[in-house]
């Protein structure tokens, strides 16, 4: 048990640290509540756990053996952003209405393989915490399930902090603030990827 400790506290940081997943979150629970969320908690902690599971069994080695992958999925991952933020800050222009639907399951978890955030996770989860003694893929899983148990109650927490915030939002001029709000957060998240 004392050796999945310090695997453990790491998980829960980095699930409960702010980054686009949790920006994603807390917007979405704020609009919709947290049962429409949840198909987007359970798509991000799938695409994180192929994540993690894959940089576990080598993948992770392509940053080293080809720093471009790298530098292009950074890119990548902030131009999502910056369109994620887009859509959201336009979401309430006509007549201060909500966003039309939640972000589903596919979409958390495809969003994975782009986040700058959630690779960081994952490669120092394979490079870091991978026990020892253990043959590759067993090490792989226990990583792997270890982040997705640390990491529903932190990415859940978001989704109810919005849902909590719920109330003050009724006024639409009050939503509209609040998602131009996340949206520039989302922003300032993707421009620091560029960095």
């Amino acid at each position: 048990m004392s050796d999945l400790l310090p695997l453990m506290s790491y998980c829960l940081l980095m699930s409960g640290t702010p980054g686009p997943n949790n920006v994603m979150l807390t917007t979405s629970g704020a609009n919709f509540g947290y049962r429409a969320t949840l198909p987007q908690i359970l798509g991000i902690l799938l695409g994180g756990f192929v994540l993690t599971m894959a940089c576990c069994l080598g993948l992770g080695q392509l940053f080293l053996a080809w720093p471009l992958a790298q530098n292009l999925l950074r890119m990548g991952g902030a131009l999502y952003l910056l369109f994620l933020a887009w859509k959201l800050g336009g979401a309430s222009i006509a007549q201060a209405q909500p966003l039309p639907r939640p972000l589903g399951f596919a979409h958390g978890a495809l969003f994975q393989f782009i986040n700058p955030k959630n690779w960081l996770k994952a490669v120092t989860l394979a490079s870091v915490f991978m026990p020892a003694g253990l043959p590759p893929l067993q090490a792989a899983l226990v990583v792997a399930v270890v982040s997705v148990l640390m990491g529903f109650p932190a990415i859940s927490l978001w989704a109810l902090f919005g849902v909590a915030i719920r109330r003050l939002l009724e006024r639409p001029a009050v939503q509209r603030g609040f998602n131009l709000f996340m949206a520039g957060a989302l922003a300032v998240l993707a421009l620091s990827f560029l960095r």
